[in-house]
Formats: C-alpha cells, structure tokens, sequence
C-alpha cells in the first residue's frame, strides 16, 4: 500500500511559513506583534516556521513531483503532512488567535475580560487548538493526505508526559508539610476510588471509568493523558473526560473564592482548599489569584498543594494499571502480574526515569522549585541603579505593612533583594498595586535578577509547550460529535458527584485542621 499522497498542500505550507519567519526577521509584523502583545514569543516565531518550514518544502516537492513506491521511505515520509499540518495549526492558534482572544478579553475590563472571561476559562492556545481539530474533523473533514500524519499526535502526547518529570524533583518534598500529603494522598486516592466504584455500578466501559478516574482524582487533563494508554481509553472517552474536567473546574473557580469569602478563609486556608478541590492546575492557580489578586501567599500554597497531586500520578497509573488488567484480562491461566508488566506503558517508566534525574540535581540546581531558584550573587550591572533607588525611597512612605517596609529597606540599602522571603514579599507588594507603575516595574526587575530559571528546564518546557500542543490538537482532529453524543452522560454524572464530595469534605477538613500555618 502506497501511503503518500501526491498533492502540493505540503509544499504550500512551507513556503507560508517560511514567509512568515522572514516577515518577522524582517521587522514588517511589528505592529501586529505589539497589537497582539507576543515580543516574548517573537524567538519562536522567528525560527520554528523556518526550520519546519524548510522541512515542509523539500518532503512537500518529493509528495507532489515524485512518484511513490511502497516502502518504509513512502510510510514515514506520508507521515510529515499530517504533522506539519498540525503544527501549521499550532502556530497560527499559539501566536495569532489566542493573543487576539485575550486582547478582546482585556478590552471587557479588568475583572470581567481579563480576570474571569479569559484567566479563569482558560481561554488559552491549547484549549483552542482543541477546539480548532474538533471544528476541522467535525465541519470540513481532515485531508487524505494529512490522515496518516495527524495518527502520531498521541506519540506527542506521551512523549511530552515523558519530559514532565524533569518539572519536578525530590526538593519540592521539602516544602510540603505533612498535612499536605495526607489530605492530597486521601483525596486522591479517594476520589480515583469513588469514580472506579461508581463505573462499575452505573455500567461505564472500564477505559471510560480508569480515565475518568484519574482526571478527576490526581490533576485533570494532564493525568488523564497519562492514564489512558493504560486502561487503553479511546479518543472520545478521553475528550469527554476533559469536557467534565474542564466544566466542573471553571464552575469550581467561580464558586470557591466566593464560599472562601463567605467563610472568612485564611490565605493558607483557602490555598490549601484550592490545591486539593479543584481539578485542573491552571484552575487551581486562577482560583487562588482571584481569591487573593494583591498577593502570592494564597497562590503558593495552592501550588504546594497541587505539586503533591502530580507527585502522585505515577502511584494511580501503577493502581489503574493492575485495576483495568484484572477487569479486562481476568481469564484463568492468566498472570496478572506479568500481563500488567507487560501493559505497562514505557512512557511512565519514562516520566519516572526523568523525575528520578530531575531530583539529582542534573536539570537545575538542587534547590529549584519549578524550574526557578533564588540566588542573589549577581554581577554589578544587575544591581539596580541610583536613579531607581530613588525612585524607591520617593515611593516608600506608601507602603504601610511592617514586613514590606523591611523587605523594601533591604532592597534600597543592598540595590538587591537579600532573601527568598524578601522576594516573596515585595512580589505580593507588586501584586497590591500600592506604588506607581514605575516603581513596580524596578520591583519585578529586581525580582528578575535572582530568580532565575534554568536553561535546560526552559529548554524543555518549550519542547513539551510544543509536543502537548501537537499531541492535542490533533486528538482534537480525532473527535467527532457522532462519537460524543454515543458516549451518554454517566460520565458526567459520576464526575459532578465525585466533584461535588471531594470539594465538600476538603472544605470540611481544611476548615477543621488548618490554621494559618502549617
């Protein structure tokens, strides 16, 4: 069988995005770039098109002028369509059209537009990259000749929960409290418990319930990719998983900081509430800024809290793993044991592998949370200049809370933040919004200069941005609304109720057993 379709639509590809890194190069989309706000992603846009653009012309003349004979050469090669068409895709969402969406966003207003409509939906590139493949598959159909290539988005998916585990380490532990992992380590395991229970009882297939499980217990839509390879969940069971992930958590974000106000919640409270009830972590952290938008402190918590869920990840893949194995494959005769050896899938053991490294230190130094660590032996052009420092002291009368007048007195007698909490601190000033504008841009440039992030974890954040960007987009390109609508809503239902106590009952623990320290 002959893969490869002859057509020039790869070819045409390549030359637009080749187009477009030279416009960029060139400066000629200047006034988009700054309309749109994306000078940060102007490194991408100037060479990704170029490299995968340049790709795209040479296979793209070899799919349209040459002729094809069947063979691994025609197989592999038919692939690079489908993926430079994803791709093509990725870019225009990652750098136009989500920009743009935000930018109609903010324009609605500070708290309506920018906060709720845009931060907590989660109207990013990822979620309408989804959205674009399920438009594509559903309303124009994915092209013959980009079929075969749009196959290997799961590849991308796995291969990008593979580098996931150079994010985390064994230093985080070290700023997790014990109640933390009891709670997370209850709640989780509980939930993934409940959902498989109520699977059986409301008669869902098995891969729709192990999904589902994990998406709903560990840390949405992350863990859900994670686990269903191995209870082998089918794309709509992995996009119906999402949809009841993503609906409940944009419910939860709205709700939670209003009950947390209703209940006089602490920051460390309500963080730690947040880090443990709401399901995905993008939800998580938009919950917290809008329960606390003049500080960090409810944020770092809920990220503390959340950290703990991932860590648990591979803990219910190995639980759902021997679950789905004993349910699927149950026969007599049948190892247990070895079938699930054998089932289990390699990008686990990957992830585990890189989190395993990621602790020795060999991705960032041994004291990095999330890819970030404090140093503040910084050379002297870094130190902040006369003229800002006197900015500061004109400023400083305005600052009224003891411990950021003694962190922003530190900063003016040293021209650098002397400590973690320093910088912890004088951020949640920033975030008040107590001084100018002026002066808070010196403040996040002092913040800059010692907190920095580690080039090879940046590195591969960008590699993963991309592979999950692919991976999902064209798992979006999977998902037809005949395959939804067969799907029934019991997953839902379970969802919603598993939701539903799990947000309740850590409501209830939190108020009972944490104060304002831990």
């Amino acid at each position: 069988m002959i893969y490869t379709q002859k057509h020039p639509a790869l070819f045409i590809m390549g030359v637009l995005m080749v187009t477009l890194s030279a416009l960029a190069n060139f400066g000629l989309m200047d006034g988009v770039t700054t309309y749109l706000a994306i000078e940060k992603l102007m490194g991408e846009i100037t060479t990704l098109p170029y490299i995968f653009g340049s790709i795209a012309i040479v296979v793209g003349l070899w799919h349209w002028l040459a002729k094809h004979k069947e063979g691994h050469l025609d197989y592999y090669l038919s692939t690079v369509a489908g993926v430079i068409f994803i791709l093509f895709i990725a870019m225009v969402v990652r750098w136009f059209f989500a920009p743009f969406i935000a930018v109609l966003s903010k324009s609605m207003g500070p708290i309506m537009g920018a906060k709720y409509l845009h931060q907590v939906l989660g109207l990013n590139y990822i979620v309408l990259g989804i959205l674009t493949g399920i438009i594509i598959v559903n309303f124009f159909k994915v092209p013959r000749w980009a079929e075969n290539g749009v196959r290997l988005s799961r590849l991308g998916l796995k291969t990008g929960v593979i580098l996931l585990g150079t994010l985390y380490s064994l230093a985080e532990l070290q700023q997790l409290g014990s109640l933390s992992v009891v709670m997370v380590g209850f709640f989780v395991l509980g939930s993934v418990g409940l959902v498989l229970w109520m699977g059986t009882r409301r008669n869902i297939p098995n891969s729709m319930a192990g999904v589902l499980s994990a998406g709903m217990g560990v840390c949405g839509v992350s863990a859900s990719v994670a686990a269903a390879p191995v209870v082998q969940a089918k794309s709509v069971e992995i996009a119906y998983t999402i949809g009841t992930i993503l609906l409940w958590g944009v419910g939860c974000m709205f709700l939670f900081p209003i009950i947390g106000h209703l209940l006089d919640m602490g920051y460390i409270q309500f963080g730690a509430w947040a880090g443990t009830g709401i399901l995905n972590s993008a939800q998580v952290a938009g919950a917290a800024l809008a329960y606390q938008p003049d500080g960090i402190e409810t944020l770092k918590v809920a990220e503390i809290f959340n950290i703990t869920r991932v860590l648990v990840l591979p803990i219910v893949v190995v639980w759902l793993a021997l679950w789905y194995v004993e349910r699927e494959e149950s026969a007599p005769g049948v190892n247990v044991a070895r079938v699930a050896f054998e089932k289990f899938p390699i990008f686990v053991i990957g992830f585990l592998l890189m989190f395993a490294l990621s602790s020795t230190g060999i991705f960032a130094p041994a004291n990095h949370y999330k890819g970030k660590y404090f140093d503040n032996n910084i050379p002297a052009e870094k130190l902040l200049t006369e003229q800002a420092i006197a900015s500061l002291k004109n400023e400083q009368p305005k600052v009224q809370q003891e411990s950021r007048q003694a962190a922003l007195s530190r900063l003016i007698e040293n021209r650098k933040i002397m400590s973690i909490n320093d910088d912890n601190t004088l951020r949640g000033l920033v975030n008040a919004k107590v001084l100018s504008k002026e002066v808070n841009g010196i403040l996040k440039k002092a913040h800059k200069s010692v907190r920095h992030t580690a080039n090879k974890i940046n590195k591969f954040r960008q590699f993963i941005v991309w592979l999950f960007a692919f991976g999902l987009i064209g798992l979006g390109m999977q998902i037809t609304f005949a395959s939804i609508k067969q799907a029934g809503g019991q997953p839902l239902v379970i969802g919603g109720v598993v939701g539903t106590l799990k947000a309740v009952l850590s409501l209830i623990v939190v108020m009972l057993f944490v104060h304002e320290t831990i």
